[in-house]
């Protein structure tokens, strides 16, 4: 009972306090994440398999139930003392020494082990979130740029319509506009129609309606980590490792928990008979029950079982450890992979940066030489789609920056 209340409040404790470890974060996603954590099915459930892994412990720690055997006789049997006419015996039986604390030691690790795993379910849960949230917030900005852009084809097409009137350039340019407007028209319906899939996909690792409105910060923003110097640990408390390392140690014991079973099992019991009283003499003790205590021994010869059980432990022990450490060479690859896309994201931002700041500074004097007749407008069109794949491409590099540091967030959970 302790053990499950520990664990309901370390429960409780990450849900309020596990989703705030970056303060960076708009409050919504916060929100939503916290929203997950309540009702997300899949969390459910495995917080559901956790509390029933908490109840094996009982169940294998409690003693076998006794033995209670009536007999009635339908033909009595005569005792010098009187006709014996009932026999009642019961008959409790105890494992040998230290069995049930072990069987108890080993559902609890194996219980642990589900709760590390539900942790690990967790942090999982919001790292698709932060996902997803990225991929809106991208395609949101992105449809935004695009109609920001249509609005300066606009502006082009007037340039160009004046330009014409004036007899200043040929009327191609206005139709070269407009085949630019009309591709950005069309661009812009098909991002808006990614809206739904991911509206979708989001709300549902909510549990919400499917298009219920998803507010989405201005910007988004992540932080460069330091790369890892000294790797031979780092992993060993991330949740799946730990999960496993708890899963190891219950088949320790279950190595111990075989050895005991291989152990004679001792039964304490009673039995007592009820005598009539002899009627055509008197002796000693005539017509008293008879009330004598018992003690049997189990006699575990055929050893077999007892072998393979053992065996079985300690092959899934050896597992265990290979799994270990098939995981942390996992986590260990995903790092180095989500390390490399951060520190790529954080360059190609800073290039997009300038390579913006030069375009549009060339953009104002392309435009100011087409009003001066110096400047062909092919390269004002060509200037602006350059303007527009920068901004298109900071902000790809934005979402890929901040789904890797949720990466590595993931990958820095700890158990709590």
């Amino acid at each position: 009972m302790e053990k499950s209340i520990k664990y309901k409040i370390v429960f409780l404790f990450a849900l309020i306090f596990g989703i705030y470890n970056n303060q960076a974060k708009a409050q919504t996603l916060d929100n939503y994440l916290q929203m997950a954590a309540e009702n997300n099915p899949r969390l459910l459930s495995a917080y559901a398999e956790f509390e029933a892994a908490m109840q094996r412990a009982p169940q294998v720690a409690s003693l076998p139930d006794p033995t209670l055997t009536m007999s009635a006789f339908g033909r009595m049997i005569e005792t010098r003392v009187g006709a014996q006419e009932a026999r009642f015996s019961l008959m409790q039986m105890f494992p040998w020494f230290g069995t049930l604390k072990a069987k108890e030691d080993a559902a609890t690790l194996m219980a642990e082990a589900s709760f590390q795993n539900y942790l690990n379910l967790r942090n999982e849960v919001f790292l698709d979130i932060k996902s997803v949230y990225a991929e809106i917030y991208a395609l949101e900005k992105t449809i935004e740029l695009k109609e920001e852009n249509l609005e300066i084809l606009n502006s082009y097409r007037e340039l160009a319509l004046s330009g014409f009137r004036s007899g200043n350039s040929p009327m191609v340019n206005v139709v070269k506009v407009d085949i630019q407007r009309d591709a950005a028209i069309t661009e812009i319906e098909l991002l808006q129609d990614q809206r739904k899939p991911l509206q979708t996909r989001f709300n549902l690792m909510l549990e919400r309606e499917p298009l219920e409105v998803i507010v989405v910060q201005d910007t988004l923003t992540f932080q460069k980590f330091e790369a890892i110097v000294d790797t031979d640990d780092f992993f060993e408390n991330h949740p799946t490792v730990n999960a496993l390392e708890k899963q190891r140690l219950a088949y320790e014991i279950q190595e111990t928990v075989a050895q005991k079973e291989g152990l004679p099992m001792v039964g304490l019991g009673v039995d007592y008979s009820i005598i009539s009283k002899r009627t055509d003499a008197n002796p000693e003790m005539n017509g008293q029950d008879a009330i004598m205590p018992m003690v049997s021994v189990t006699l575990p010869i055929f050893r077999k079982k007892i072998k393979a059980a053992r065996k079985e432990a300690e092959f899934m022990g050896a597992s265990i450890i290979q799994q270990q450490e098939a995981q942390k060479n996992e986590l260990w690859n995903s790092y180095e992979m989500a390390l490399y896309e951060l520190d790529r994201a954080v360059k190609l931002l800073s290039l997009y940066e300038r390579q913006l700041e030069s375009s549009n500074q060339a953009n104002r004097l392309l435009v100011s030489g087409f009003s001066n007749s110096i400047i062909d407008f092919d390269e004002i069109l060509q200037m602006n789609q350059d303007i527009l794949m920068y901004e298109i491409q900071k902000i790809e590099a934005l979402k890929n920056g901040f789904s890797a540091e949720a990466r590595l967030e993931y990958l820095f959970s700890k158990t709590e």
